[in-house]
């Protein structure tokens, strides 16, 4: 939740103010997944070692509205300068066979949530 409420702030903001504060938010939550990661996997290659557990699959589920961020609002939440450990994370969860059937196509979901945010504020107008 501590990730996703920031996140929605940054998705559906009115104002550029709200965007930035919903986006910072959402950037320190992810600076203390890192340090979750880096605590708890002890240099292993997922939170719960060597095996995806339940943190894992937590956040795996929400990999595809994080990596279309960048698109949607402008700011990447994982990269090599603040959460290379996440960056690896994220390569190696995409690459198991279950992510690749369960999670969804990253351009359809932004391109879903673009027609989405269109809608709501064509709605809001009204």
């Amino acid at each position: 939740m501590q990730l996703v409420i920031p996140w929605k702030v940054a998705f559906t903001a009115d104002g550029e103010e709200e965007k930035t504060e919903g986006i910072k938010q959402m950037l320190a939550v992810v600076q203390t997944l890192e340090g979750a990661l880096k605590e708890c996997s002890k240099g292993k290659p997922f939170f719960g070692g060597d095996s995806v557990g339940y943190v894992d699959i937590a956040l795996g589920g929400l990999l595809a509205f994080l990596q279309g961020t960048e698109e949607l609002c402008g700011t990447k939440p994982f990269d090599i300068a603040n959460t290379p450990l996440l960056l690896a994370w994220v390569e190696r969860f995409t690459a198991l066979d279950a992510a690749k059937v369960a999670l969804p196509d990253v351009t359809k979901l932004v391109e879903f949530a673009k027609t989405k945010r269109a809608q709501m504020a064509l709605s809001i107008k009204k």
